[in-house]
């Protein structure tokens, strides 16, 4: 197996021999030779020992992955380099769900940023333009590279001050799933949305490519109802919990054919909670880690992942279950919103005589949560503006009781247009849990309850 020190000196190698400008570089070195020193390692794949490997191309080399949400960064290729232009700014109004909009920060207008996508042995060159207020830089979370390419403002380079254009360029010897963020003042500037997915596809893949290949960041907010402003300060209580910066009810649904091949990268970049992703109707593997492929015979069956902070999980199954199935993080209070935190606790508590007081003086007034909070979304609760209600959105059925981190993936016998939602599923005659009938406990039961 070839080492990191042997990929770097590849590297190296192929960079080529111009030094980078003061104004415009992610760091000051001298020209490198364009010679190796040694030869490359008979173990290395031909592309590999290639001096300039083809720049993969959509469709020969890979299936573009979906970024439900989100969108994928454009590229071009100029003398065999795959070029690519990166915006930091404010993003103003951004969305997490209908009825929520923040003034937040990220990249080429939208948050989080675009997904990038390389092919192993690609020679990539990124620019990035600071329009922010304050100095920032990136670092390819994941990626192994040169330390001066590495993105770390004031360790690795220096910080890419407002209205200036610094340009990274690397060599990408890995494939996988990656993520990209802020690493300068990282704790405001992620916090406001600054992060972003990579994914590296294989030059040489050895495994079948998926049918449907999704990618999610995972990310956490501190907002307060009634405001437009993410507080980076929080450590504690975020209550926001979103998939690719959306809180249900405003995800994207997951959409597979019976039968499809589904692939789901899941980079976690949270400021301090790891998530327990979990689905249902089907059991995948987790094939990959942002450190690498699992080997196969190292894989088993599960449900629920948990994804560390700055981590990422590579999970894939078959969509074999016709139906609406949750995609969602497991841990209860990330599948709230904003107006579920904080809350006193009424459980148990009789409130028939504080409630009939309290009306004399506020006509309407109503004491909620005794019970539980289920029945507080679908009770047209007024909220503060710019603010969401506890939890969920509307159902065929009834009131989802889940918001924050969670969607829904939808496998169907046929499908017309991935790109398009297919409705909520209709359910066979006899499939679906519904009342109990008189005659049915009498004969099962031999009572009916009361």
């Amino acid at each position: 197996m070839i080492t990191r020190r042997e990929l770097l000196t590849s590297a190296a190698a192929i960079a080529g021999a111009a030094a980078l400008s003061r104004n415009a570089t992610a760091q000051d070195t001298p020209a490198i030779s364009a010679q190796p020193k040694s030869s490359p390692s008979p173990l290395q794949p031909s592309w590999m020992r290639a001096p300039h490997p083809e720049p993969g191309q959509p469709g020969k080399h890979y299936t573009p992955t979906v970024t439900l949400n989100g969108s994928t960064m454009p590229w071009k290729i100029v003398d065999g380099v795959k070029v690519f232009h990166m915006v930091c700014e404010e993003v103003r109004d951004h969305e997490f769900a209908p009825g929520l909009k923040a003034h937040c920060w990220g990249f080429n207008g939208q948050v989080h940023g675009p997904t990038i996508e390389f092919v192993e042995g690609d020679r990539v060159r990124i620019y990035v333009t600071n329009k922010l207020p304050a100095a920032t830089s990136i670092h390819w979370h994941g990626i192994i590279l040169p330390c001066g390419m590495d993105g770390v403002g004031g360790l690795s380079q220096k910080a890419i001050q407002p209205g200036e254009t610094f340009k990274y360029e690397f060599t990408v010897w890995q494939h996988g799933t990656f993520m990209y963020h802020s690493h300068h003042d990282e704790m405001t500037q992620m916090a406001l949305g600054m992060i972003g997915m990579i994914v590296v596809h294989p030059r040489e893949p050895k495994e079948p490519r998926p049918d449907r290949d999704f990618v999610y960041a995972l990310s956490e907010w501190k907002i307060a109802p009634g405001t437009m402003r993410p507080d980076p300060n929080e450590m504690v209580e975020f209550n926001v919990l979103t998939l690719n910066a959306k809180c249900y009810p405003g995800t994207a649904p997951l959409v597979a054919k019976t039968g499809d091949r589904v692939r789901i990268r899941i980079g976690n970049l949270s400021a301090m909670d790891h998530h327990s992703m979990h689905i249902h109707g089907h059991t995948f593997k987790v094939t990959a880690t942002d450190g690498g492929d699992v080997p196969e015979s190292a894989r088993w069956p599960e449900v629920t992942i948990i994804v560390p902070v700055g981590s990422v999980r590579t999970i894939e199954f078959t969509a074999d279950n016709p139906g609406d199935w949750p995609f969602h993080c497991h841990m209860s209070h990330h599948v709230m919103t904003q107006m579920g935190h904080g809350l006193p606790n009424l459980i148990g508590i009789d409130v028939e005589g504080y409630d009939k007081r309290v009306k004399k003086v506020v006509p309407g007034y109503m004491t909620m949560g005794q019970t539980g909070m289920g029945d507080m979304g679908d009770m047209g609760m007024k909220v503060p503006r710019n603010s969401l209600p506890m939890i969920g959105g509307v159902g065929p059925h009834d009131y989802i009781t889940m918001g924050g981190m969670f969607t829904v993936l939808k496998v169907r016998e046929q499908i017309e247009n991935y790109d398009k939602d297919p409705g909520w599923f209709e359910k066979p005659p006899g499939s679906r849990a519904t009342n109990a009938s008189e005659d049915e406990l009498k004969r099962d039961l031999g009572f009916v309850p009361a």
